[in-house]
This record gives structure tokens, sequence and C-alpha cells, in this order.
């Protein structure tokens, strides 16, 4: 991993070999005259956890929203494999290479876990029901809830539901996992089986980009921690450096903040 100065525009990647399998150039969004993003630029490789942490409303959510277009941006430019995050009819096959897991666990209450799960293979895949139901009985019993499978959205607890969500997430098999505080939501003892979940997925290669409050999961399992403030990328680096030696004061002010809270 190259290292760099702090900088609102740092970049870096895992390897200098490989292209990055997301590049991120110049990005800037707004909302009207206020900038929630200021010239973001940043490489993700494949296979690499990244997690993003920041104070409330330093556009961390914004940044990840933006990587499958659920926010449009004004400037600059996000590539996913080589393909634009563009609207058009590219958008479509970008989305289905970009899990993502929301705060809010956004399943249909009416379907069963497994038909949760099963739907986005029957549907944007094209595998039979038989093969979809296969795959997502298989995905179920990966984030422990095989016995589940048959219950609806409302007769599982706060922890389930995101599981499943996670589940659902995987069943593209996309190349990229997005997650949107995916605890936030949750009551605290329900915390550790999503993280415990996630901590798995991160061993397993998944690449995956992780916007979270949660300072000893980011420790455990990122390749790299990016600290956000104001729209900007303040600092980064392996979870070590940043943990214990962080080189910005902004940095070291947040994290005396959070271990003192």
């Amino acid at each position: 991993m190259t290292s760099t100065t702090a900088s609102p525009h740092v970049a870096m990647t895992l390897s200098e070999n490989a292209p990055p399998l997301i590049r991120i150039s110049q990005l800037q969004k707004r909302y009207g005259d206020f900038i929630a993003l200021h010239d973001i630029n940043l490489e993700i490789a494949e296979g690499e956890v990244v997690v993003v942490v920041g104070p409330s409303g330093s556009g961390k959510s914004t940044l990840i929203r933006c990587i499958n277009l659920l926010e449009d941006y004004q400037q600059g430019e996000i590539c996913v494999d080589g393909q634009p995050v563009v609207r058009g009819k590219t958008l479509a096959l970008v989305r289905a290479e970009v899990g993502m897991v929301f705060q809010s666990f956004n399943l249909f209450p009416h379907l069963t876990a497994l038909r949760n799960v099963a739907l986005g293979p029957l549907r944007v895949r094209g595998l039979s029901r038989t093969a979809a139901d296969l795959r997502a009985a298989e995905l179920l019993a990966k984030v422990g809830l095989a016995d589940h499978a048959h219950k609806l959205p409302g007769q599982l607890s706060g922890g389930q539901q995101q599981r499943v969500a996670i589940a659902r997430a995987l069943a593209l098999e996309p190349k990229v996992l997005l997650f949107d505080e995916p605890t936030s939501a949750l009551d605290p003892e329900m915390v550790g089986e999503v993280l415990d979940v996630m901590q798995n997925l991160a061993k397993s290669g998944v690449t995956m980009v992780i916007v979270t409050h949660e300072m000893g999961f980011a420790r455990r399992v990122a390749d790299r921690v990016i600290f956000m403030e104001a729209g900007r990328v303040i600092e980064q680096g392996r979870p070590a450096e940043f943990f214990t030696n962080p080189r910005e004061v902004r940095t070291q002010a947040f994290l005396h903040a959070i271990v003192n809270h």
C-alpha cells in the first residue's frame, strides 16, 4: 500500500500492479450550494476491506451511496471494475456488481427470508426458481440463519433481519459490498452477531467498503481506515498506524473523543 501525506486529495491502493476495482476521481457532490463531498480521490483494490469513519455529517454515507449512484454527483468520475458509474443503460449492470447493505434492512415484509434472498438471482441473474432457492439457502446458512429460512421478517430479530439483508446482497455474487452503518439501527446485544458475519466475509476475500462507528471492528477487519470530515478525506492508513499514531490533529481529536466517550 502506498503511503501518502494526509490531504483532502489522497489516493491510495493496496497494489501497484493490478488496476483498482473502484476508482474515484475528483468527486464532488452538492446539495444546492452545500458541498457534501469535496474533490474525493480514492482507489480500492480487489479484496480490500476499507472502513470509513468520521463524525456525523462528514459525508461517509454520501460517498458510498455515490458508488452505485443512489446519490447523483455533479463532478468527477467513479468507475467500478473499469465501468463508469453513470446514468444510462450500463447502470443496471454496475449495480448488479455492487451489493448494498443499509442501516434499515429494507426486506420485503410479505416474503420469507428465503424468498427475499432468492429474488435477486431469480430476476437479475435469471436463475431458475430451484437454483435461486438453493443459492438463497446456502447464503442463509452462511450467515447462521439456516433454521429461519421460512420465517417472515417480522418474525426475526433486528440482527437476524440484517443478516438476511447481507445474504441478499451476497446473492448476486457482487464484486464489491457496500455497508452503510449496518449496525446503527440495532439494539446493542444484536450488534455482535452482524459484525461477526461481516468479519467472516472480510476473511473470505470479499471487497468491502464499510461506513461504521464500530472502532473495535474497524481495527480488527480493515485493511485501511479512512477518516472523513466536512466532505473531505482527512487521513487514511492501516489500522495499526491509524489508531495508534494518527498524523492529523483532527484525527487525533476524533479518536480521543471516541475512546473517552
